[in-house]
């Protein structure tokens, strides 16, 4: 398969890709691979400009749903902005799938 390179990519761009790939439980180069797939599957190469130049909305931002149903990127960020930090405290889960497993 072939490899492809980019050079001397902004900080903030990486830094802002590194966070993408932790939301979607990606390395970095998978959520690269990700990113240009759906590129050239969408047919979006060369209409970047064109997107700019249009606010697009947040496809992650909560929004009202309609019958009640959301999305799991909706899901998502609602628990992110409801639970910002990790939970440190309460038992491990693979305590408590041994203590389960151990009570047969």
């Amino acid at each position: 398969m072939p490899n492809l390179s980019i050079k001397n990519v902004p900080e903030p761009v990486v830094e802002k890709l590194r966070q993408f790939a932790a939301a979607n439980h990606r390395s970095l180069q998978g959520e690269l691979m990700a990113l240009v797939c759906r590129a050239a599957e969408e047919g979006s190469v060369g209409t970047m400009d064109a997107e700019r130049a249009q606010p697009q909305a947040d496809p992650f931002a909560p929004t009202q749903v309609e019958s009640g149903w959301m999305t799991i990127e909706q899901m998502s960020a609602e628990s992110r902005i409801a639970y910002p930090e990790p939970i440190t405290k309460g038992p491990l889960a693979v305590d408590i799938i041994r203590r389960e497993r151990d009570a047969r």
